[in-house]
């Protein structure tokens, strides 16, 4: 039980928040309780319009998302978020975060629509 992370891409048109997920995606990202990372992935929800609880709802990220999360992560920006089984996040989980904003890109870059979903 815990806080459990993921990013998809999909060929699908999503709206920002709050839609079906597609039937068909591929995983492009997975962390596994790094709450400041959600935290600021709830912000965003919040920002787009999002008003449910955040969980198990998706929230599409663009480019410039993608520019404001890596700022955020090399400012160490990222707000301290806690939750009830969430974990902590662990500075070592950095690297996994830009390797995800790189895939990311890519996928918007190759046509893709990439959004972030969690459950807790």
């Amino acid at each position: 039980m815990g806080l459990d992370m993921y990013a998809y891409r999909t060929r699908a048109q999503i709206a920002p928040v709050d839609f079906d997920e597609p039937d068909q995606v591929e995983e492009i990202g997975r962390w596994r309780k790094h709450p400041n990372l959600h935290g600021w992935m709830q912000e965003l929800y919040e920002e787009k319009g999002g008003q449910r609880e955040f969980n198990c709802v998706p929230v599409q990220l663009l480019a410039d998302d993608l520019d404001e999360l890596e700022l955020a992560l090399q400012t160490n920006a990222l707000p301290e978020t806690f939750g009830f089984f969430f974990g902590e996040t662990r500075p070592e989980e950095i690297d996994e975060d830009f390797a995800f904003i790189t895939k990311a890109r890519e996928s918007l870059r190759d046509g893709y629509f990439v959004y972030y979903f969690s459950w807790w």
